[in-house]
Formats: C-alpha cells, structure tokens, sequence
C-alpha cells in the first residue's frame, strides 16, 4: 500500500508557503487531535501523519529532498521518533509557542513534560565515517536554584487556586449541558504562585549553559536526526524532561563524495599511464591505498575499494571505495614531447584507436545520407 503523500496530507500545494504550511498544519492538528476524537484510533493516527508531514516540509533541507526523491530521499522519519501525543504537543509547542496547543484545545491538566531542544551538529566527512564522541555546551531551561523550580519566593510555596479551588478544572453550562475544561487560571495545575520568585520571576525555571555528551555513531548521514532522551528541559513535578534533537550537517570534503555507504573518489591520472598502465597511490577513509591501473584504460573507468566506504548504521557491514579515474591532457608540452606525441600520432591506425575509427566512420555514413552523396 502507498504511503500518502506528504503534501496530500496536509491539504496543501507543493509550491505551498511556509506560513500557509504552518496554518494548514495547524488547521490538520485541531481537526484531529486526539482529545477531540476520544476513542478513534484512525483520527490519532491523522494526527501523528500531520505531525511528520508538517516536520518534513518545514524543514527546507528535507523539504527538498522530498520533493526530489519522495520519503526515500528523506533521511529520517519524525514520526517513528515521537512516543506518543504528549511526545508530539511537547515538540510543536516548542516551535509554535507553549500557548499553542494550550490555546487550541483548552490546556491540558496535570504536570506538562519538559520542551524539547532542538540543535544542529556540524561533522567532517571523516566524522560521520568514524563516530565521534562530543560534548556540547547548549542553554536550556533548568529548575531555578533560588526556588527549587516552584516559582515561589522562599519561604513561601504555591497555593491552592481560588479560582477552581485546587480542582484543576472548572465548569461552565452551555445552555441545557454542563462542560468541563482545564482552569485557565492555574493552567490545570490546582496550584498558583502569590509571592512570585525574584529570580526566575515566577516561572520556576532559568536558562543555563550546560554541557552535553554525545555519542555520534558511525556512518551518520547528512540531514539525520539524533534524539537524546531527557536531553531537554525538566518538566514539571513528576513529569519527564524533554529530549534534544540533533540535525546532523556533514561538511564537504576536498575529495570525497559520498553515495549511500558508498564513497566516490575521482583520481587524475597521465595519457601514458592510461596507456601503459601504472600502479598509482590513492586516497582512501583508512589512508593511502596502491591502486594497479591496467594499460589501455579509458577516462571515467571505475575501480572499486572493497571495504574502504561507510560503516553502514548496524556496523554489520561497510560500504567501498569507487575510484573513478580521469585522463589529464596536459595543458602544454616542451618541444621534445610535442615531437615525440607527433610521431606517435602518425603510427596511429584502427588498432590503436578502433573506437574512434568506428565513431567517424559511422559520422560519414550520416552526412552522406542527409547530402545524397
């Protein structure tokens, strides 16, 4: 069965603008958030479609990708990453504002999860190849030292809220029926701050640098997501932290490309090695490598590393080393090579170059017809 597509999904065009994306995924969310629909299973799973939709399209790297290659040029799915609906609020409502979904469904009660954090990580080719171990220095919201995270000056402490009276929730009657919602008052929490702290001014939280150690495994590709569990910011009492997303960038390299775990090198090489053959020295992920050049090869040939690519991401196996050779014509000769290339090309016959005598033969044969010569 055919995955849908991305754009299909979210009702919008493939020339769609990053705003009118943001409204159609929120449009898509308040549609078929699952605290609209209790019970149906088919509009959470529309739910969590909307949310990898709209965290593929927005991301214009992967954006591309997408509409380049569809979901197989996409290097990650976001949506095999989140746990649940709350993994999903707690991550847009980062990129939207905290108030969003507060906003669009009424708030939800109880302690919140922590925001996630979002980050980019820039490797060398060789990094990517090998893993790396790092730790980052990132500012993220911790429990405020003053307060221990309650938003209450010391010696005080939050109290019950009067509005709802420490239920959390409040009713209203809506003509013949009564309806509940979270108590906008306290946010659902039952408990609101009077005397506030000086230090985070009542939101229990302060931003502060910390250091993070990262564990990047061998074969990352450029455009992968890394999801480090508990890496975001502490929720409130009795809630998880967030986790930190890493976009991995890898930069250029000088003389490598790579193509899946595959690594593609284009090594110049001398009419007269081509032509006599050679053993030449080339640059390989594990350092320099002799490679035999047969005579009689011809520019763009291909030669293969085995086990000189990527690991691949189970280290189960690893990727080659094509090396694509390209015949140099040199630019300019002495008066001794210009004699000797001379004589050479006068001893030149069909043996020598039998693809370029059948090329021309073929050519003439085409002019004759179009002339009627």
């Amino acid at each position: 069965m055919a995955e849908q597509d991305y754009y299909e999904i979210l009702g919008v065009a493939r020339d769609v603008s990053p705003e009118d994306l943001k409204r159609a995924f929120r449009k898509a969310a308040l549609k078929h958030h699952p605290d609209r629909n209790p019970g149906d299973k088919e509009a959470e799973g529309k739910f969590k479609q909307a949310a990898e939709a709209y965290e593929i399209l927005s991301d214009p790297d992967q954006r591309a990708r997408y509409d380049r290659f569809g979901r197989q040029g996409v290097t990650a799915h976001p949506g095999q990453q989140y746990t649940g609906v709350d993994d999903i609020l707690s991550h847009f409502a980062d990129l939207f504002g905290s108030a969003f979904f507060e906003e669009m469904f009424g708030g939800r009660r109880g302690p919140r999860p922590g925001t996630h954090r979002r980050i980019q990580i820039e490797l060398t080719f060789e990094e990517a190849a090998r893993g790396v171990e790092q730790t980052i220095e990132i500012t993220r919201n911790e429990l405020c030292g003053e307060c221990g995270g309650t938003g209450a000056k010391r010696g005080s402490g939050p109290v019950v809220c009067p509005y709802c009276h420490g239920h959390g929730e409040v009713q209203h009657r809506r003509g013949f029926f009564m309806m509940t919602a979270p108590c906008a008052n306290c946010r659902g929490t039952g408990q609101v701050v009077r005397d506030a702290c000086a230090a985070c001014r009542g939101s229990g939280r302060q931003p502060t640098r910390v250091k993070v150690p990262l564990q990047i495994p061998a074969g990352i590709a450029d455009g992968e997501r890394i999801a480090y569990r508990g890496g975001g910011d502490p929720g409130d009492d009795g809630s998880h932290r967030g986790d930190l997303y890493c976009d991995i960038r890898v930069k250029p390299h000088e003389i490598f490309t790579r193509d899946g775990d595959d690594v593609v090198c284009e090594v110049p090489i001398s009419f007269t090695q081509a032509a006599l053959g050679a053993a030449i020295e080339v640059p390989t992920l594990d350092g320099p490598q002799t490679l035999h050049i047969p005579h009689g090869t011809q520019s763009g040939r291909s030669f293969r590393l085995q086990g000189m690519g990527f690991p691949s991401r189970s280290g189960r196996t690893r990727g080659s080393e094509e090396v694509r050779v390209v015949i140099e014509v040199p630019r300019s000769l002495s008066r001794e090579q210009e004699a000797l290339l001379k004589r050479f090309g006068e001893t030149e016959d069909t043996n020598v170059t039998p693809k370029r005598k059948s090329f021309f033969d073929k050519a003439r044969k085409y002019v004759e017809g179009l002339t009627g010569k």
